[in-house]
């Protein structure tokens, strides 16, 4: 992705996004994924019914999965984020850099309201292109409570490809779509968000710092950038996720429509947990999203820089 949002470059080949963000995608997902199970079952636990107790918070959750589950459960479903990582990341960066371009000026130049705009869509086209029917496959995976070292015990989805099979079997295509809308407006307002800010947030440092005015930045201030632009998303959309994690954990009831069911699971929340069950996995949530963008960004515009100059070196060299 050409991240120098500002001025225009020459065109990034559509293959540099491809390996560049499938290898900071991957890199996220091995780093943050733990972070992304324990959100996960803080979203879908229940409000206690015992007048006065506490719900349990991030670290509980995460130490009673380990206890239960192995460390290895705080990696289910890892399989189904591998796997739509690298489409994901591809997708991304190659739609945000074709809306950017749509919406720049005669100049090639895009102002930060058209950035915002760009991020908008890219969150879309990746949220109904891999997100969601990859996030209900993790989901699925990763609400099953059993252990990982007991060959005793074996859950009803095993793998990601198993779960894949189960659910196309027993529910049919359309159940990878549940909760599409929310997740397309979870993931085009987490995108418009982290474009934005990692845009005003380089342009500042590029401004303080004109011995890198290709965009260059050092990798720490890459990732610090990405951590800040990172957190933003979540904070404005942590209802819409927590709705559609239990829209996706849910199988499909006979004669329930998108709107039934988006508003049967807000109104069962709100009435027996509260307006704080909307909130719930918020801390794992943005432990994991902004430090997961700092990992994307530095190590997107890492393996970018070293293709580009591998490419320029090999131009140079033929000339």
């Amino acid at each position: 992705m050409d991240i120098d949002f500002l001025s225009a470059k020459k065109k990034t080949p559509i293959g540099v996004h491809l390996v560049a963000g499938g290898t900071a995608g991957l890199a996220e997902a091995l780093c943050c994924h733990p972070l992304d199970t324990i959100k996960v079952r803080m979203q879908l636990s229940r409000g206690s019914r015992t007048p006065g107790a506490k719900p349990r918070g991030f670290l509980a959750t995460g130490a009673s999965i380990i206890k239960k589950e192995s460390p290895l459960g705080l990696y289910k479903g890892l399989g189904a984020v591998a796997t739509g990582i690298v489409p994901k990341m591809a997708i991304r960066f190659a739609s945000f850099e074709q809306y950017k371009a749509l919406l720049a000026d005669k100049n090639g130049k895009t102002s930060s309201p058209n950035v915002f705009l760009a991020g908008l869509g890219a969150g879309v086209t990746e949220a109904v292109m891999v997100v969601c029917p990859m996030e209900v496959v993790k989901i699925r995976l990763q609400a099953q409570v059993h252990s990982m070292t007991d060959p005793l015990d074996v859950p009803k989805y095993r793998n990601a490809a198993h779960a894949l099979w189960l659910i196309l079997r027993e529910e049919g295509p359309a159940t990878l779509y549940r909760g599409v809308a929310l997740t397309a407006l979870r993931q085009s307002t987490n995108q418009a968000a982290n474009f934005t800010s990692y845009t005003e947030l380089k342009k500042l440092l590029q401004k303080w710092q004109p011995e890198y005015p290709d965009g260059g930045l050092p990798a720490w201030q890459t990732a610090i950038i990405g951590l800040i632009s990172g957190a933003v998303g979540p904070f404005t959309n942590a209802p819409i996720d927590t709705i559609k994690t239990r829209i996706q954990r849910a199988t499909k009831q006979p004669g329930e429509t998108a709107w039934s069911r988006l508003t049967s699971v807000a109104g069962k929340m709100f009435k027996e947990e509260g307006p704080s069950a909307f909130y719930k996995g918020i801390t794992p949530r943005v432990a994991r999203v902004a430090p997961g963008q700092a990992v994307v960004f530095a190590v997107y515009e890492r393996v970018r820089r070293l293709i580009e100059k591998d490419q320029d070196a090999e131009v140079t060299h033929s000339e």
